[in-house]
């Protein structure tokens, strides 16, 4: 078993400006129950970015987070931020947990808003409840 590669950092202040000044909605890509890890991504207008969600604490069968990603996502969490790092080229919002429903998923976005200096109210979500992938038709 290898251990689980630190997530790495980004820093807010690198994002795309319209996170912090245009009305953002998160698109989830699949639903809420298909596990730690939710793929989705942040659209303003005719803008996007990947962005997904990470739950830390997920530890079966194996761990999802190294230990240091998770304590910087639980410090962030306990300091009223969201820990904000990049997976395999992806924007990652880490939060401590193993699975996500709609008040984290709020929650996160509104940390999100935040950091990069914008208001979350001008955040919003599009959630899927399945645990699988949607299917297009």
């Amino acid at each position: 078993m290898t251990a689980p590669a630190p997530l790495a950092d980004v820093d807010p202040f690198d994002l795309p400006d319209w996170l912090g000044t245009g009305e953002v909605i998160w698109h989830a890509d699949e639903g809420l129950r298909s596990g730690h890890v939710v793929a989705g991504r942040l659209v303003c207008g005719d803008d996007a970015l990947v962005c997904d969600l990470l739950a830390v604490d997920e530890a079966f069968p194996v761990p999802v987070a190294d230990d240091a990603t998770r304590h910087r996502a639980h410090q962030a969490w306990r300091h009223g931020q969201v820990l904000l790092g990049e997976a395999a080229g992806r924007l990652t919002l880490a939060v401590p947990g193993t699975r996500f429903d709609a008040e984290l998923v709020l929650d996160a976005l509104a940390r999100l808003a935040r950091a990069v200096g914008g208001s979350p109210d001008n955040m919003a979500a599009l959630l899927r409840i399945g645990s699988e992938k949607p299917t297009r038709r």
